[in-house]
């Protein structure tokens, strides 16, 4: 049996769009002449989309390009995902299904029965739960079709209590299936594709089944798709890997699996460079923006971020601005400059000394004889937003903010200043994986793009004299693995002392992240490489204490 798995990255929303990017991979399926052509889950919409689902046109849409797609598929036979109405008086308007399409007609639907709500998932308040399950039979074998989290049997919550109480991979197993057909929108984080082949390799061996698995790719918003479909034996073996990050339509004979292709999937680093660099092209392309912006500081993250960018967009894409006050080291200008020369993207100067003397002026006679503080150095961050906006607003660039994970936990940041912007590339990235990022960027192109001197410097905003970011924040391999545990694992205050950490920095840690929300929840959107990132899979009150 020969199966074409096709993945593919959509636009959401872009239905017609969408449409004829499944047409055209159809055409060059056929060419192959594949027993099955398989597409990944809500192929027509995009996932997620989000209250677009609740728009009766865009199911209307979705409805005539799957006839359109059932039109095309004379001679073929394919499963993709779509959005089926339901004809029923009660319940939601839609499922969450795949079709299956026999030589150009639609033999049925098979809807998705496990509606996650967890994180970045709120299914149930747009798609009805599937019911009893089904098989077809493609080329002699029974196949069972099941849809993303149907697979996810295994997923437990914080409190390690397994979310459902049914598996439809047992129940097509039981039914008699030769076969498991899994359609997906699973996104990428650290970490998940090995978790994802452990479960894969689960289900085929716990049922003696060969599971093909079929996967969407590309950047949506915040989330990102790593694809990588692929097909695993009954006896859990990988036998046929597609491309990661990329379009890619893989063609295997499950009867040769010697001759498939596998293609690697990259880890560690190398997949989080790869992994934040198709979320920000993909970002700019599917807003509509052609170049970006950026603000350089000569410091680790905005070099980190104009790298991304060079490679995402091509460097005549990028424009860089230095803005430097009398607090900024001549270094940090000509580190800023050295960058931009290495990665041959467009930079230019722009002192902010004049701003910022004019803003002094306005504010001290309201300020009076107080000590200057935070409220004073803030205006250089927020003088730089400004002209960074303005820049953006101008040529039309897209502004990239610049500040990684651990900043925005603690709220080192600056309302309306440093971060201003549309996208935060590396909001979900601590600063401790923001140096391995550097290290590994200059390692890939064989030389030293972002300078020595912003690798080796301490870190430090640059906003008074002499400052560095442990005057005020514990040392950033501390504050990383505290925010790991107290935000990633959801382990309790108590538990993270018990292992080691000091009492007083742990409870500072956790107030000023219960402080900040209201600062993250006004931030650009960023981009999800961990499992709990501060987007919109984390629901926080904003008016809360923190835990004693």
């Amino acid at each position: 049996m020969k199966v074409a798995l096709v993945q593919l990255n959509p636009i959401v929303g872009d239905v017609r769009g969408n449409t004829r990017r499944i047409l055209a991979a159809l055409d060059a399926a056929r060419r192959d002449q594949p027993d099955l052509a398989v597409f990944p889950e809500q192929a027509f919409i995009g996932y997620p989309g989000k209250d677009l689902l609740l728009r009766r046109e865009v199911i209307r849409e979705n409805t005539a390009a799957l006839q359109d797609v059932t039109r095309a598929s004379a001679g073929l036979n394919v499963i993709i995902g779509c959005a089926e109405p339901n004809d029923d008086s009660t319940g939601r308007m839609i499922y969450n299904s795949a079709a299956v399409l026999c030589d150009g007609r639609v033999a049925g639907f098979v809807r998705k029965r496990l509606l996650p709500t967890y994180d970045i998932f709120d299914e149930v308040r747009y798609f009805q739960p599937g019911g009893s399950p089904q098989l077809f039979t493609f080329a002699g074998r029974r196949v069972g079709v099941s849809v993303c989290e149907d697979i996810w049997t295994t997923q437990t919550g914080a409190q390690d209590r397994p979310l459902y109480d049914c598996d439809p991979v047992a129940d097509l197993a039981r039914l008699g299936a030769e076969l498991i057909v899994n359609i997906s929108a699973s996104p990428f984080t650290l970490d998940k594709h090995g978790e994802r082949m452990a479960l894969l390799s689960m289900h085929a061996r716990a049922h003696r089944l060969p599971v093909v698995y079929v996967n969407q790719v590309g950047g949506n918003d915040e989330l990102l798709f790593d694809g990588a479909s692929c097909v695993v034996d009954a006896g859990g073996q990988l036998i046929a890997a597609a491309r990661a990050f990329d379009d890619d339509t893989l063609v295997v004979d499950l009867d040769q699996p010697h001759a498939a292709r596998r293609e690697p999937f990259p880890t560690g680093v190398a997949g989080l460079h790869q992994a934040l660099v198709v979320g920000l092209r993909d970002y700019v392309r599917k807003c509509g923006f052609r170049s970006v912006v950026v603000g350089l500081s000569g410091g680790i993250d905005s070099a980190v971020v104009a790298c991304l960018a060079a490679d995402a967009l091509g460097p005549a894409s990028v424009y860089a601005v230095a803005m430097p006050s009398r607090f900024s080291s001549s270094h940090s200008v000509s580190d800023a400059q050295l960058l931009a020369a290495n990665l041959g993207i467009r930079f230019q100067i722009i002192p902010i000394e004049s701003i910022h003397s004019a803003f002094e002026a306005c504010l001290t006679p309201v300020f009076g004889p107080a000590a200057a503080g935070v409220a004073e150095e803030n205006v250089q961050a927020r003088a730089r937003g400004t002209l960074l906006m303005a820049l953006s607003n101008k040529a039309g660039h897209l502004l990239l903010t610049t500040g990684n994970k651990s900043e925005l936990a603690v709220g080192y940041c600056t309302l309306y200043g440093d971060m201003c912007g549309g996208l935060a590339v590396i909001s979900d990235v601590p600063k401790t994986k923001v140096y391995e990022l550097a290290n590994y960027i200059n390692q890939r192109h064989g030389g030293p793009r972002i300078p020595e001197g912003t690798l080796t410097k301490p870190p430090s905003a640059e906003l008074r004299p002499d400052q560095t970011d442990q005057d005020t924040l514990p040392p950033y391999d501390v504050l990383d693995a505290i925010l790991e545990r107290y935000e990633e694992r959801l382990d309790s205050v108590e538990r993270i002392i018990a292992d080691g950490f000091d009492p007083a920095i742990v409870h500072d840690v956790v107030r000023r992240i219960t402080a900040s929300e209201y600062k993250r929840q006004q931030a650009a959107p960023g981009l999800k490489v961990t499992s709990r990132a501060f987007g919109f899979g984390r629901r926080m009150p904003i008016a809360a204490r923190s835990l004693p």
